[in-house]
């Protein structure tokens, strides 16, 4: 099964379960938006709060808040959102569909990647033990003209969106032989910039009403607000601010399921810090932040980092944490030293002070910032990506499972009565009862044992705990584990403690203090 395959099958999977819907589906949807199904929404309010209490609950310096989705329309102009917050996009004449031309290339790149990876694996077969990757990669001449032609076109483009030259940029795919995905013809437009911000009216009447604009990102609501929460909180730097909440970018180029969707949520923190200091804290959330992804344990060789081809305007540092989804490595969390841009341009748009006073140099300056910024809905594809299995069992059968780590899992527990009588219901339903307060849990009493095993596979449940005759003489149950499918007795009256062992957000937590 190709991983093209196999990531048409997730999208059907997420549907069938209740993970994810295409919006408005009944009127044949709307492109690029979603809404979170009753599994999907318990996975996605996990997830956040996985992120939420590894960001404040660990620590004394980070604190949180929730800014308004509007904001007065000159923020943006302050944070340059207004002037350059823009994509290139180019066309394709014949099958009149539109890409961002970054975009091309880099997949571009990364396929001439692919074939060189190709190339060194074949030889790998070939040589075997006496191969010598190194020495191999430097002499061989299909590696080196691919290599060549791959930092070639790197380069350029690079060079072209630093330099904004969109004429190059568009020459640069063209001279790359690129065609449309679609189409397959080279018939390309020039490349044009466009910006991604919403606009909209407020105001009681279309005549009187002002502009303004959906925000394209959280972080705003927090730099406005620097201020507020330093005072009220008492805050020393260095210190952080965290918020999740919606944005809204007008993606032309939306695609790959919820990776890229025009209403999305982001999970934002800005730490604030001497200028000076920025950079050892960039490297020390770096770190952290990928701690926090590995901490999930879908595998260290599943993510890297990749730092930035062209800095924003803002930044003087970038690196993404990329994760291995089934169309290849792609960006889910953006660690950014963002200088002092934010608050000198706040400061300086405003009129008002941002500065903070520092106690211990007695100083006054304007704070640089280091960023962490993920979003959740890739969060959300990114687990279940990792988690979708197709598995073979003994005796010819198979299951799908989703192996979601347990404390993020949308259902904790299913409680199963053996059969649907002799008292066995009831026995089931007091078990759910002392479980219902602290986890989300499933009581299920319809079809065969083996069939209600197999729907919670298919929703990632790790444990099912099943009621039967013997419980009504021992107060024992059948504790059976997802991943494994091992089963063993356990009193009921553990239950409760083993589900918080095994699936509250302590076990990743402890894994990052």
């Amino acid at each position: 099964m190709t991983q093209e395959e196999l990531f048409k099958k997730l999208i059907a999977h997420s549907k069938e379960y209740g993970f994810i819907f295409p919006s408005s589906e009944i009127y044949d949807g709307l492109s690029a938006v979603y809404d979170y199904g009753q599994m999907g929404v318990e996975l996605k309010n996990n997830i956040k709060a996985y992120w939420w209490e590894a960001m404040t609950r660990l620590r004394d310096n980070i604190v949180g808040i929730d800014a308004a989705i509007f904001m007065h329309p000159r923020t943006w102009e302050a944070s340059g959102h207004v002037g350059a917050f823009n994509d290139p996009l180019i066309d394709n004449r014949d099958s009149k569909k539109r890409y961002r031309a970054d975009v091309l290339l880099e997949e571009h790149i990364a396929k001439l990647e692919e074939k060189i990876e190709k190339e060194v694996e074949k030889a790998r077969k070939r040589f075997g033990d006496s191969f010598d990757e190194a020495q191999y990669r430097s002499t061989s001449p299909r590696v080196l003209e691919l290599q060549k032609e791959r930092d070639t076109v790197h380069s350029r483009m690079v060079k072209a969106l630093t330099e904004n030259d969109l004429a190059e940029l568009r020459q640069v795919i063209v001279d790359a032989e690129i065609a449309d995905p679609v189409g397959g013809t080279r018939n390309w437009t020039e490349v044009r910039q466009f910006n991604l911000m919403f606009e909209t009216k407020m105001g009681s009447v279309a005549e009187g009403a002002n502009s303004i604009y959906l925000r394209p990102e959280t972080a705003q609501g927090i730099f406005v607000n620097f201020l507020n929460v330093q005072k009220t909180g008492r805050m020393k730097i260095p210190f952080g601010i965290a918020q999740i909440g919606k944005a809204f970018r007008n993606e032309i180029v939306a695609r790959q399921f919820i990776f890229r969707m025009r209403e999305f949520e982001q999970m934002e923190m800005q730490f604030f810090v001497r200028p000076g200091e920025e950079m050892q804290w960039y490297e020390y959330w770096k770190e952290f932040r990928m701690s926090w992804h590995r901490a999930l344990g879908f595998g260290d060789d599943m993510y890297r980092f990749h730092p930035h081809d062209k800095l924003a305007h803002y930044a003087n540092a970038a690196d993404d944490v990329e994760f291995r989804f089934p169309f290849g490595f792609k960006e889910v969390e953006g660690i950014h030293s963002r200088t002092d841009f934010d608050l000198g341009n706040h400061e300086k748009f405003s009129g008002k002070k941002l500065r903070y006073f520092d106690p211990e140099t007695g100083e006054s300056y304007v704070p640089y910032v280091v960023e962490t910024s993920i979003g959740v809905d890739r969060m959300v594809l990114q687990v279940l990506s990792a988690a979708y299995v197709e598995e073979e069992l003994e005796g010819g059968d198979s299951r799908v499972v989703m192996r979601i780590p347990a404390p993020l899992a949308p259902v904790k527990a299913a409680v199963l009565p053996l059969v649907k009588k002799d008292g066995l219901p009831e026995m089931a339903r007091s078990v759910v009862d002392s479980l219902r307060f602290d986890h989300n849990v499933q009581y299920d009493e319809k079809d065969s044992i083996g069939k209600r095993y197999r729907r919670q596979d298919a929703i990632g449940t790790p444990l099912c705990i099943t009621v039967d005759h013997q419980s009504g003489e021992d107060g024992t149950v059948t504790l059976r584990h997802r991943d494994t499918m091992e089963q063993r007795r356990v009193a009921a009256a553990e239950v409760p403690a083993i589900i918080g062992r095994e699936c509250g957000l302590r076990t990743l937590l402890e894994k990052l203090s």
